[in-house]
């Protein structure tokens, strides 16, 4: 189907896909490094932020849900606000997702060379290359592979992701004995002392490192029976978002002393620095920076290379941004311009070499663009109540604004400098979108909403194998969840 129109994408991507491509851009620069810190200001405590960020992404991504299942464009938020709400707001939306993914890539990038050097390091080898030189390159090198075709960027996402987990595992088996079960009933003294606000703050900077749940809405266009498989993805990626923090959260607890646990707020590497502290070294360090550098780096690399040019494509396909974004490669299927610019935007964001504010950046465009995204769910119900809806969210009349004020509440505890550079960032956009507006008003794109819009139906037998495969999902991940509350509850009963 696709084929026939030029400007319109290959559906390629399958459920697990549509998982990892998700969980991939989620797990990585938020767990490993902010996300991390955090547990310097909460310790133990940390386990009851992650799991109210789990709560508040839960219900977002089921409005997501129903938005990717009706309308399975390339550019999620950007295309859901603009038929909810308005063009205008849309594409504030994909323009802030925009920013907030390519400062991601630059964290990740960053991130990546701090676990790579460390990875050498534990080797006995000092490399004498700086941190923003390895990071350039790594984002260039994922430039490459993403103008190369979905399939490479498919490929490559499910080996990242599977091999992080695998690593994950061995890892969590070999720190077992080195895990200290007191340090979980015993709060550190300073966090008596804490605003409530303080808290709040927190959450915030833990939820950044599930801000991205609805990651394979971007591809929606790229998605084969998306009125299933994105769904499906939503529905299980808060919970294997939140299974992968709680359990790397609770070795860092485990293994940092409490009255040293404070440290981890400004370290680079939490999870590198923290295992040096501790006399952790050898194997299970050369384990933890590999599978921190080429497992969830590069996982997280490779999707948020590969998603935002997916909005700015579907942003110029509708005259919203200059039409060269628009182009796709004509052997690959790609849109190789976005992709190509938005990386160099990202190699030139590293050179900040400030994880913070990059974080800070992300977040405030993370917040924002879920605000509107949350609206558009509702302007939708009320402006195409007609909609073919596969999927269904409960609740929206107190969901939807309950989730509005719980995001905006979290906008209120965001970096002075992260507001300012982001309202900058909505300025230009506007001012870009108004000059395209002029420019290409009169164009029409009836033929690319038809070819997107068209649904197909799994066959009988290939139906039976998506159930079984999103059945085996389904119990693997909630045996996981189970499990890392078991692992945080067990101490009280050891003591």
């Amino acid at each position: 189907m696709n084929s026939e129109n030029p400007n319109v994408l290959k559906r390629t991507f399958g459920m697990r896909e549509a998982v990892t491509i998700t969980v991939g851009t989620v797990v990585g620069v938020g767990l490993f490094t902010t996300g991390a810190n955090v547990i310097g200001g909460l310790g133990p405590a940390v386990i009851l932020a992650t799991f109210a960020a789990m709560i508040i992404s839960i219900y977002p991504a089921l409005l997501y849900a129903e938005m990717g299942a009706s309308l399975p464009y390339a550019g999620g938020t950007y295309q859901y606000a603009s038929l909810g709400i308005g063009k205008p707001v849309g594409m504030l939306a994909g323009w802030n997702f925009i920013i907030s993914l390519v400062a991601v890539t630059s964290g990740e990038a960053l991130a990546f060379s701090f676990y790579f050097k460390t990875f050498f390091s534990a080797l006995g080898v000092e490399l004498p290359i700086s941190d923003t030189v390895l990071a350039t390159i790594v984002v260039l090198a994922f430039i490459v592979t993403n103008v190369c075709g979905v399939e490479m960027t498919g490929k490559l996402q499910n080996g990242f992701m599977f091999f992080f987990w695998g690593v994950a595992i061995i890892w969590f088996l070999t720190m077992i004995p080195n895990v200290n079960m007191p340090n979980f009933v015993v709060l550190p003294d300073f966090i008596g002392k804490s605003a409530p606000l303080d808290f709040v703050a927190s959450v915030a900077m833990i939820w950044w490192c599930f801000a991205g749940f609805e990651t394979c809405c971007a591809m929606g266009e790229e998605i084969k029976y998306p009125q299933i498989n994105i769904p499906r993805a939503l529905f299980l990626a808060p919970f294997i978002v939140f299974a992968v923090n709680g359990a790397f959260q609770w070795f860092l607890v485990g293994i940092v002393p409490t009255e040293s646990i404070d440290t981890l707020s400004t370290a680079s590497a939490p999870f590198a620095e923290a295992m040096i502290t501790a006399g952790i070294l050898g194997f299970p360090l050369v384990l933890l920076a590999a599978g921190v550098a080429f497992g969830g780096d590069f996982s997280t690399l490779n999707a948020s290379i590969a998603v935002p040019p997916r909005y700015l494509f579907t942003m110029a396909r509708d005259g919203a941004m200059p039409k060269v974004f628009a182009k796709v490669h004509p052997k690959f299927k790609t849109p190789y311009v976005a992709i190509i610019v938005l990386g160099l935007l990202s190699a030139f964001l590293i050179a900040s070499n400030s994880m913070i504010y990059i974080a800070s950046v992300s977040l405030f465009a993370d917040l924002f663009y879920y605000v509107i995204g949350i609206a558009a769910s509702f302007g939708l119900r009320k402006k195409h109540p007609e909609l073919e809806r596969p999927f269904h969210a409960p609740g929206i009349m107190i969901g939807a604004p309950i989730s509005v004020i719980l995001y905006i509440l979290m906008m209120t505890q965001l970096d002075k400098n992260a507001l300012i550079t982001g309202v900058i960032w909505c300025v230009l956009g506007l001012v870009i979108y108004a000059v395209c507006q002029k420019l290409y008003r009169s164009d029409s794109t009836a033929d690319i909403d038809k070819a997107v819009m068209e649904r197909e139906t799994p066959a009988p037998a290939e139906k039976q194998k998506m159930d079984r495969e999103f059945k085996i999902w389904a119990i693997v991940v909630a045996c996981a969840v189970v499990i890392v509350l078991l692992l945080y509850i067990m101490p009280f009963f050891a003591s």
